[in-house]
């Protein structure tokens, strides 16, 4: 994915929603791999993709305050599925998916 296209994804992540959204501000949320995190994992908030784990963690993200739904996706593993509320403070997280049982 090119960086045109990346914005365009995170444009339409904070479009989305605008007319309730109001002026929240946004704030940063840095991720961390864990050791059985595959980097090439697809990350998604409410619903709308993000980019690789790898990309999101050498980046980061924006998110507006207020309660978001972020998935963490890769077949042959369990998907990671937090609730996050972001109220004005940076949010960190460590992302580790655990692999499905043979």
């Amino acid at each position: 994915m090119g960086l045109p296209a990346i914005a365009i994804a995170l444009s339409v992540l904070f479009m989305s929603g605008c007319a309730t959204m109001g002026l929240r501000s946004a704030v940063d949320m840095t991720v961390k791999m864990g050791p059985h995190a595959p980097p090439s994992a697809l990350v998604y908030i409410n619903g709308n993709y993000i980019g690789s784990l790898a990309a999101v963690v050498a980046r980061g993200v924006r998110v507006p305050e207020g309660k978001h739904r972020r998935s963490v996706e890769k077949s042959g593993y369990f998907p990671y599925e937090p609730i996050i509320v972001s109220d004005g403070d940076a949010i960190e997280l460590r992302i580790d998916l655990l692999p499905l049982p043979d």
